[in-house]
């Protein structure tokens, strides 16, 4: 809102400063601040309305040190994230933006289905929560949504370069300077995709079924909308099981959140996306306002969370997290990147799988199930081994920071 407006006032008035608000840098910062202050400020006081709310974690019983005292800790606290999301991204983002409009349409779904599951858990007393069909829907319709957008909507293209301008796309003209040389370049709808580790680092989901002597766009469609559904499951369901310990969920998702704003920030600059051969991909820089508020909510949210916390963020925060995360990946087309950049996700994903695979194939082989780790997820197996949780999230954090690192290089690794 505050973009529009002090655009109009520049445009109009010319006040002093207004052209402050067209940079995205400026933005950016802005938004991180405003985070901030809504996270630690008006969060200490949402903690107060909900222990006057008895809205109370339930802890069960797991057989891990210090799990009793956490009884009562108020939950529902990913409600602040959110605010401190969504708040500073109304304020000064360009809410005409479809990229800003697709995250801002994420982090609401997300957050009522999580909503949704710590309501009936604090509520209606039932542990189990939302019924874990209905929470699977409600991912897969998502994914569906971002899909079917990304796919069809005219605003979402990609710049490619062309030997001949068409007549009826708005052509950038690139001239050589050491030549004098032109070439031309065009924005067109693409189903490509940036690879890692690879030179020519572009994949087209059109290439799947080709391999079969198959192609349509329909088919085309058909492979990426079962991706991005895929994705959005994996990555909301990992953050999901991440929250487990205080702060962990939280700390590596701000990592995660810096790398994501560095990778819309190289992908929407028409300078930095051509240095590192990398999709440009037009009008997409304003997702790094959406990234700033999103780190600054994390970080803010920190202050309550750390051990021992203060207030748990539950399914309202945790399933909003996973989604945002996996919905910008998407929409900047690092999708492919997400195995290293949320890494940490993706092993207590694989710890879970692993333990209740091998249980099951044990119990049927044996008569009595065996486990790989002393429990899972992960991060319980290392409270089961003695390790204080704020050890654990810190040797995480180190983890997560080495894995950001790695993504970034990325760009430069081909």
């Amino acid at each position: 809102m505050l973009y529009h407006l002090f655009t109009w006032l520049s445009e109009y008035i010319h006040i002093p400063g207004g052209g402050l608000f067209q940079y995205i840098s400026f933005r950016t910062s802005m938004a991180v601040i405003a985070s901030l202050i809504i996270t630690t400020v008006f969060g200490g006081k949402l903690i107060q309305f909900l222990h006057n709310k008895q809205v109370g974690e339930t802890i069960r019983d797991l057989g891990l040190e210090g799990e009793k005292k956490k009884a009562g800790t108020p939950t529902m606290g990913g409600i602040i994230i959110i605010a401190g999301i969504l708040i500073p991204t109304l304020l000064f983002a360009k809410l005409t933006n479809i990229y800003v409009i697709i995250m801002i349409i994420t982090t609401l779904w997300m957050g009522a289905i999580g909503f949704l599951d710590d309501y009936i858990k604090v509520f209606r007393h039932n542990k189990e929560g939302l019924a874990g069909k209905f929470k699977v829907v409600g991912q897969v319709g998502l994914g569906a949504i971002i899909a079917c957008t990304m796919y069809f909507h005219p605003d979402i293209v990609v710049r490619k370069g062309v030997d001949k301008p068409t007549s009826t796309k708005p052509v950038e003209v690139v001239i050589n300077e050491g030549t004098g040389e032109k070439t031309y370049a065009e924005n067109v709808k693409s189903s490509k995709t940036n690879i890692p580790f690879y030179k020519n680092n572009e994949f087209d989901y059109a290439k799947v079924f080709k391999m079969f002597g198959l192609q349509s766009d329909y088919l085309t469609f058909v492979v990426f909308l079962i991706v991005v559904i895929f994705i959005v499951t994996a990555v909301s369901n990992g953050a999901n099981i991440t929250d487990g310990i205080d702060g962990l969920a939280t700390s590596t998702s701000a990592i995660i959140g810096v790398t994501l704003a560095i990778l819309a920030y190289v992908s929407g600059n028409v300078i930095f996306s051509d240095y590192l051969n990398i999709m440009y991909i037009p009008n997409s820089g304003e997702l790094v306002i959406f990234a700033g508020a999103f780190v600054g909510a994390c970080v803010g949210f920190l202050w309550y969370n750390t051990y021992p916390a203060q207030v748990f963020m539950g399914d309202t925060g945790s399933l909003a997290i996973g989604g945002i995360i996996a919905a910008f990946a998407i929409l900047i087309r690092k999708e492919l990147l997400i195995p290293i950049l949320c890494g940490v996700f993706l092993l207590e994903n694989l710890s879970v799988i692993l333990q209740v695979s091998y249980f099951k194939y044990t119990k049927k082989k044996y008569g009595e199930g065996r486990r790989i780790f002393l429990m899972s997820p992960l991060h319980h197996h290392f409270q089961k081994k003695g390790y204080h949780e704020a050890k654990i999230v810190t040797r995480f954090v180190i983890v997560g920071i080495i894995l950001a690192i790695l993504t970034i290089v990325t760009l430069k690794i081909r």
